[in-house]
């Protein structure tokens, strides 16, 4: 009779558990630039995502200097005009208690660190106009999904989107996944000549403002017994 041994407790590398509890939301951003070396060695990296069949279907579009100058314009237009364009469903009814109870409770940490009031709504409204010049970030992407399998592949490209944030990390450079900037998807495509996809998501990125206050606050997590079953 084979007998086996039984394994040994595994720990993550200490480098491996650094990366990614280290990687958080950045919303103040110093105004230098990412080299363009660093820029093609993150968005190689993040190519290494994991997708169904290996199909991979993302398209990226990175802005930097005057055409993020120019799209940052157009959407502060479309939005103080009120010209949403929203090509994945999105509504607040979407979210369960317990993830709403979840978005509250990081919604009064985050405009508390502003100074920002809970029933301040005005002052609320225009911090989100201001967040569509991507917090003072030098480059944003945007990632399209491609193809008709909607939730299937924006699974995908999900998978695409921590892997870049995590290489972002990896390589030094902060970041700030922004849901707000999908809903503006026909001014996103008319500025970047994008004929094609569905914008998931926006990512600003560069260097953290570490001297902004927003930038110290930093979520919680859910133990992992509210969030996950081990069944045997």
């Amino acid at each position: 009779m084979s007998t086996f041994a039984t394994p040994a407790p595994t720990e993550p590398s200490r480098s491996a558990e650094k990366l990614l509890r280290g990687r958080h939301a950045t919303r103040a951003f110093r105004p230098e630039a990412v080299p363009e070396d660093t820029m093609r060695k993150i968005f190689s990296l993040a190519g290494t995502a994991p997708s169904n069949s290996n199909a991979q279907p993302w398209q990226v579009e990175v802005v930097s200097g005057a055409a993020r100058r120019r799209l940052a314009d157009a959407l502060e237009a479309a939005h103080a005009a009120g010209r949403t364009s929203v090509d994945l469903p999105y509504s607040e009814e979407m979210y369960a208690q317990v993830h709403r109870a979840r978005r509250a409770a990081f919604g009064a940490e985050l405009y508390g660190a502003l100074g920002i009031g809970p029933d301040d709504h005005a002052a609320r409204a225009a911090y989100d106009a201001e967040s569509l010049r991507f917090y003072g970030a030098p480059h944003a992407a945007f990632l399209f999904v491609h193809g008709d399998g909607e939730e299937r592949l924006a699974a995908d490209v999900g998978a695409y989107l921590q892997t870049l944030l995590l290489a972002m990390t990896a390589y030094g450079v902060d970041s700030c996944p922004q849901g707000l900037l999908s809903f503006y998807a026909d001014t996103v495509r008319a500025e970047l000549g994008v004929t094609g996809g569905k914008l998931l998501v926006g990512v600003s990125f560069g260097y953290a403002d570490e001297s902004a206050p927003v930038n110290r606050v930093r979520t919680r997590r859910a133990p992992v017994e509210s969030t996950t079953a081990f069944h045997a």
